[in-house]
C-alpha cells in the first residue's frame, strides 16, 4: 500500500494546517496571490508541498479557506447587528445604526487569529488591487450577500437617494475602512500625535459619522450644478 507522505507529516504535526494557513495569509498579503507558489507556502510553514495539497487541494482552495475563517464570523456579526439596526424606527438613528453594524465588526475582529485581522485586511486590499480572477470570485462569494443587505438597508433609510449613489458611497466606505485598519500610524503622524490612529473606538466613531454624512449628501442628479473646468487641447 502506498502511503501519502503528507498524512504521516500531519500525524506528527497536528497544527500543520494552521501553520499553512498562517504562512499563506502572510505571503499573499505581502506579495499577492499570483507571485506566491505552493512551494513558497510550504517552505514558510515548515511543511512539504504535498501537505498543502493534502489539506487544501489547490492554492485557490487555500485562499478560499483564509477568507472563510476570517469572514464567516464577521459576516455573521454584521447580519446580527444589521437586523437589530433595521428595527430602529427613526430613520436618522436607523441609518447610523446600519453604518455602525457594517463598521464595528471589522474593527472588533482585528485582534483575531494572533493579529490576523490587520493582516487579512491588507490581504483583501492586495487581492482587490491585483485583479486576479480567482480572488475576484472568492471576494464576491464571501461578501456580496452582506454587501447587498447593507446597501438595501441604507436605501431603506434614505429612500430619496438612488441606490446607485448608495453603491458608490458604500464603495468609498470600504476603501476608508481598509485604509483605517491597515495604516493607522498615518493618522498619528499627520495629526502630529494629537490623534491616535490605533484607537479603534475613535476610528469607529470618525468613520461612522463621516459615512453617515456622505450617505446623506444630495443625490448626484440633485446636487447643485457645478461648472466643469475647460480642458485645453493645446499642449
Amino acid at each position: 500500500m502506498i502511503r501519502n507522505p503528507a498524512s504521516k507529516e500531519t500525524a506528527r504535526k497536528p497544527n500543520m494546517r494552521e501553520a499553512i494557513l498562517a504562512a499563506a495569509e502572510e505571503l499573499f498579503a505581502t506579495n499577492g496571490f499570483n507571485a506566491v507558489s505552493v512551494r513558497d507556502i510550504a517552505q514558510a510553514a515548515g511543511a512539504n508541498p504535498g501537505s498543502v495539497t493534502y489539506h487544501f487541494k489547490t492554492k485557490d482552495g487555500l485562499l478560499l479557506e483564509i477568507y472563510r475563517r476570517h469572514c464567516g464570523p464577521m459576516n455573521l456579526r454584521r447580519s446580527e447587528l444589521l437586523a437589530a439596526a433595521k428595527r430602529v424606527r427613526d430613520l436618522q438613528d436607523r441609518l447610523e445604526a446600519v453604518v455602525r453594524a457594517y463598521v464595528v465588526p471589522a474593527f472588533t475582529s482585528g485582534s483575531d487569529l494572533a493579529g490576523g485581522g490587520a493582516r487579512f485586511t491588507r490581504l483583501r486590499a492586495v487581492m482587490s488591487a491585483e485583479g486576479n480572477e480567482v480572488a475576484r470570485k472568492i471576494i464576491a462569494q464571501t461578501f456580496d450577500d452582506t454587501s447587498h443587505a447593507f446597501i438595501d438597508a441604507v436605501h431603506e433609510s434614505l429612500p430619496h437617494v438612488p441606490r446607485t449613489d448608495i453603491v458608490w458611497r458604500s464603495h468609498f466606505l470600504l476603501g476608508a475602512l481598509y485604509y483605517s485598519l491597515v495604516t493607522p500610524d498615518r493618522v498619528s503622524r499627520l495629526s502630529r500625535g494629537e490623534a491616535d490612529g490605533s484607537d479603534a473606538a475613535s476610528a469607529i466613531e470618525q468613520l461612522v459619522q463621516a459615512t453617515v454624512a456622505a450617505f446623506q449628501a444630495p443625490a448626484l442628479d440633485q446636487a447643485p450644478a457645478r461648472r466643469r473646468p475647460v480642458v485645453s487641447s493645446k499642449t
